[in-house]
């Protein structure tokens, strides 16, 4: 990568599965896209009704199957596990979803050694520990989508609340856990270059702690409405990890908050967790430590040792 011809597989072909599929099939990001599912006739149904779209998206190729059809991929998005139940934090998911993303990630790792694993399953940071140390991949090459989802919905949220700003406008990170422990980066939030405050005097608006506070809790609590209202999220989603996949195969050196194995950036160490980080053709290219205000890297190490705990919780799983 880059390259002209490129191979994904999907694992799991639900909700979320399909959504990162159709995604990229109208993005034209795959030249094969495999679909592999316990259901077979799931992933069969969902490779058909896409295939049958071809006409008016980008030229791909894309059927079901099973691991040994998925010899040979470039990237692996791991989205199989149990769904999230309305009240459910991912946390909560743990040892559900652990040995299903263990079994995945060694399955695909067998048939696609060189292949990036990206881990979409939830709680997907803890979800990534297990990926990685289960296939001995270097830590690089196994990625989750972290809080790019999440930061998203910041930079949204922020928009609407500064005018109806056209949210591209805006740069901000979610950090952390993708759940619960996560946090707004405020110091590195930016409007057209300018810092949060100075942006809100520009535009005569009061960006005050109140402010803030709805933003943060709104920007956390997304997930829950959604999935209260509808039982599940997958546009967002999909939409995300096909972004994420387009800076990996196109090797755009992008960067975004996605989760990744950190040695020793604010004293954490063999924890996943999200930073901003370089995304390229190798995966994770480089992991990034901006200046963060002394209360926000307090934040990231309470999320560090949440994530901690959780993935010592399913250590036995992988080893």
């Amino acid at each position: 990568m880059p390259q002209t011809s490129i191979k994904l597989t999907i694992v799991g072909a639900g909700f979320v599965g399909s959504a990162i599929a159709y995604s990229l099939v109208m993005k034209g990001d795959a030249s094969d896209l495999v679909l592999v599912d316990v259901d077979h006739a799931r992933a069969e149904g969902e490779a058909m009704d896409i295939s049958h779209g071809a006409p008016f998206a980008k030229v791909a190729s894309i059927h079901a199957g099973d691991y040994p059809d998925t010899a040979g991929s470039d990237l692996v998005v791991i989205t199989g596990g149990a769904n999230q139940r309305p009240g459910e934090s991912r946390l909560d998911l743990m040892a559900r979803n652990a040995a299903i993303v263990r079994d995945a990630a060694r399955q695909a790792a067998e048939h696609s050694p060189d292949a990036i694993l990206l881990v979409v399953t939830n709680p997907v940071d803890v979800m990534s520990f297990v990926a990685q140390r289960a296939t001995g991949l270097p830590a690089s090459h196994v990625i989750g989508s972290g809080t790019v989802l999440d930061s998203s919905r910041f930079r949204y949220l922020l928009a609407q609340e500064l005018g109806g700003l056209d949210p591209r406008c805006i740069q901000g990170h979610i950090l952390g856990e993708h759940g619960d422990s996560e946090f707004p980066a405020w110091s590195l939030v930016s409007v057209a270059g300018m810092g949060l405050d100075e942006a809100a005097r520009v535009l005569d608006l009061t960006f005050d702690p109140d402010r803030r506070d709805r933003v943060a809790r709104r920007t956390r609590d997304a997930a829950h409405e959604i999935i209260t209202r509808k039982q599940a999220t997958y546009y967002g989603i999909g939409m995300i990890t096909r972004r994420i996949i387009e800076a990996i195969v196109r090797d755009e050196r992008a960067i975004m908050p996605v989760s990744v194995r950190l040695s020793g950036q604010y004293g954490i160490d063999d924890v996943y967790l999200s930073l901003p980080v370089i995304l390229g053709e190798h995966g994770v290219e480089q992991v990034l430590a901006p200046g963060l205000a002394a209360e926000e890297v307090a934040l990231l190490q309470h999320s560090a040792d949440v994530l901690r705990a959780g993935q010592d919780s399913v250590r036995h799983t992988v080893e």
